[in-house]
């Protein structure tokens, strides 16, 4: 029996040796840190479900449920009768269709005019440009308190008070600078070279715009989309500043006549309540990856 004896590694063997593979670096990371985080994760979930939950197993439950075991209790009954209040009787059909007719219109026009002097801000050589971006953002930096009384008072003066079409213009008036400065920023990043060819090929100012800035810009458009539709949708103050008649109220001042009209009957509130969040939870889950992204939109790359 031979026993076989290896020769003892030399500095050249040493240095002939492949590297050693690299640990990721989240494979450093301790177990505990990974489970810390996971569990913290969890309870923020369940904190923020919570109430979604509740709401909805409130709007399912009928009013005796609620009255004989509580509202903290576990259901022991399902209809949907509060839903059938709520939008026939609590008026919440009308209201849906009065927001619907105002956040529409206004996403879509504060969007048109913000991509179009956000487009001449950002591509062409304007004097007083900066300026003009900074009045147009100062406006947003106003508190809205302060200018309920001179917005009541302009839309008498102009003989729209009490209309959709003063809403309109009010939510057009105050978000189309916001919209203009995340544009700018987004439009400022194109590479002008793109410009430049398409002004050699004999491209206008509009055909760029059109054909080349605006299809470039669907991301943000995306995203502004989204955070306009709930904005103007979650409305509240400038509804009830420029409105007084009830058949005009968008469907976030209907609930509060709802919850004067059904003061004790916790379900058609809830069922009210959710009716009011479906449009905007559609409308998230719709570009709810441009809404994310939009986070970071006009940051300096």
């Amino acid at each position: 029996m031979s026993v076989t004896r290896t020769a003892p590694e030399t500095a050249e063997d040493r240095d002939a040796r492949p590297p050693a593979p690299r640990r990721p670096p989240g494979a450093a990371r301790p177990l505990w840190g990974t489970v810390a985080f996971h569990t913290g994760a969890g309870l923020l979930s369940v904190l923020w479900l919570v109430p979604i939950a509740v709401v909805l197993i409130t709007a399912t439950r009928s009013f005796d449920d609620i009255a004989s075991h509580g509202l903290g209790s576990l259901p022991h009954s399902f209809t949907l009768g509060g839903f059938r209040q709520a939008w026939v009787e609590g008026g919440q059909q009308q209201a849906l269709v009065n927001s619907l007719l105002v956040s529409i219109p206004t996403v879509l026009l504060s969007l048109l005019l913000a991509s179009m002097a956000a487009f001449a801000l950002s591509r062409y050589d304007m004097p007083l440009r900066r300026a003009l971006l900074l009045l147009m953002l100062s406006g947003n930096l106003l508190p809205p308190q302060i200018l309920l009384i001179p917005v009541d008072k302009l839309s008498e003066k102009l003989g729209i008070y009490d209309s959709l079409y003063a809403l309109i213009g009010v939510q057009i008036g105050f978000g189309v600078g916001f919209y203009v400065f995340v544009l700018h920023g987004f439009m400022r990043a194109i590479p002008p070279e793109i410009q430049q060819a398409a002004v050699i090929d004999g491209a206008g100012p509009w055909q760029i715009y059109t054909r080349i800035i605006m299809p470039l810009a669907r991301p943000a458009l995306a995203a502004l989309t989204a955070l306009a539709f709930t904005w103007i949708f979650n409305d509240l103050l400038w509804a009830i500043t420029v409105l007084r008649s009830e058949d005009k109220m968008p469907i976030t001042a209907s609930l509060l006549s709802l919850q004067g009209q059904y003061v004790s009957q916790w379900n058609v509130i809830a069922a009210g309540s959710v009716i009011a969040a479906a449009p905007t939870v559609l409308v998230f889950l719709r570009f709810q990856r441009h809404f994310v992204a939009g986070l970071n939109l006009g940051a300096v790359k």
